[in-house]
């Protein structure tokens, strides 16, 4: 019998009760290191005390009243993004997914009101993940993912990451822009070149293409600026934010220039819940501590502590390990290990003891702390992921030996 819960997850027999900063407490009383952080989405940990009190502050007065009306926690909320990144406006909705679908719907729209309503493809990139509504499935591309949901959505094209080759092959007359994430978080930690984001950037100016950047992941200070995209010294025309926005509360948002935004006019988009007074609290708390002077700073300082005791781990564990993916490309707390056993595996060797991850494709272990994260606990997940790779060595070293042998 299916139960009430629907099975859409493989979860771990495991509940928290209580957290504090980079630690949760479970059920039974056991203390795990959390550097899964929800997926990237708890940027301040748990318990935090200020997001704590502006979201039980702003319940007790209201939380929800549509968008029917004016909402001051949003306005502000949005000035603040406006002046900290590229963008002139913002769209706030309730997740990653619903703003990657408002980014593609404001490219697409954008265009035709600028004359060239032909103009609705978007070029993806392989290995990209966009989140789980039927459109963003097939802007994803990932056959898995779009298996027994019928025939894709169109108007997506796929390319290699990092070759300006195929993306110059893939622009056509009906090419409306170009959708990226700085770092694909899903497929195992890849990230785009800063160059490569500079000649996206020449090409859309050159075919005049609209450039939006995925960043729900990578963005509010994962990587230690505001927005992973900062690194290349680009101005992008759209970005998608979620995750980290809210400090763990449902929110989203879509920024972008007046350019684009000024055609997203009342009647073309809309959300109930996004923007809401609750939630505009919380991202508004989370910006206090993300935008504290020096916060991104210590953030880029942790991320190269992380990033060396990694690359340690990988030089005395090389039977487990291969890489470290993330640091070369830009600084911070979005990092990946490479194994060479199943990356099933190390996670649940790495629960063990009690050293919460995050799983990605090409067996690849996703680290990604709280942004509020310190030194020691960095080194202490460190050790933790060595003890993790203590557990599965019988079985890696005998899957090598084969290998070996033949060479």
């Amino acid at each position: 019998m299916i139960p009430s819960l629907m099975p859409t997850y493989n979860r771990a027999d495991l509940a928290f009760e209580r957290g504090e900063g980079a630690w949760l407490v479970a059920s039974d009383g056991r203390r795990y290191l959390d550097f899964g952080a929800g997926i990237a989405t708890s940027s301040l940990g748990h318990g935090h005390p200020h997001l704590v009190a502006a979201i039980a502050e702003q319940a007790g007065r209201v939380m929800h009243v549509s968008n029917l009306y004016r909402v001051p926690q949003a306005e502000r909320l949005a000035a603040r993004l406006v002046e900290a990144s590229f963008a002139d406006s913002v769209f706030f909705c309730n997740s990653g997914a619903e703003a990657n679908e408002g980014m593609v719907k404001m490219m697409r729209r954008a265009q035709a009101a600028t004359g060239h309503a032909e103009r609705t493809r978007i070029i993806c990139f392989d290995g990209a993940f966009h989140g789980r509504t039927l459109a963003m499935l097939s802007a994803t591309g990932n056959a898995k993912y779009l298996s027994g949901f019928g025939e894709p959505v169109p108007g997506f094209d796929h390319v290699p990451l990092n070759n300006m080759n195929a993306v110059r092959d893939a622009i056509g007359p009906t090419t409306a822009g170009i959708m990226i994430e700085p770092i694909q978080g899903e497929s195992g930690v890849n990230a785009a070149s800063v160059r490569f984001l500079q000649e996206l950037r020449t090409a859309c100016d050159e075919f005049g293409l609209l450039l939006g950047l995925d960043e729900v992941q990578c963005g509010m200070g994962r990587t230690g600026r505001l927005f992973a995209h900062e690194w290349a010294e680009i101005r992008p025309d759209v970005v998608s934010t979620a995750k980290g926005i809210g400090g763990g509360f449902p929110l989203g948002a879509i920024l972008a220039t007046e350019a684009v935004a000024r055609h997203l006019t009342p009647g073309s988009h809309g959300t109930t819940f996004g923007g809401n007074p609750l939630a505009c609290a919380a991202g508004n708390a989370v910006l206090d501590v993300i935008l504290a002077p020096g916060f991104l700073d210590g953030v880029q300082a942790r991320g190269r502590t992380l990033a060396a005791a990694l690359d340690r781990l990988v030089a005395a564990r090389p039977d487990v390990f291969e890489a470290v993916r993330g640091h070369d490309t830009a600084a911070g707390l979005m990092l990946g290990l490479k194994c060479r056993v199943p990356v099933a595996e190390i996670q649940a060797a790495a629960l063990s003891e009690q050293l919460l991850t995050v799983g990605a494709g090409d067996d690849v272990l996703r680290v990604v702390p709280p942004l509020v994260v310190g030194d020691a606990e960095c080194l202490e997940a460190a050790e933790r992921l060595s003890r993790a790779a203590e557990r599965v060595r019988p079985r890696a070293v005998a899957g090598r030996a084969p290998a070996m042998a033949a060479s």
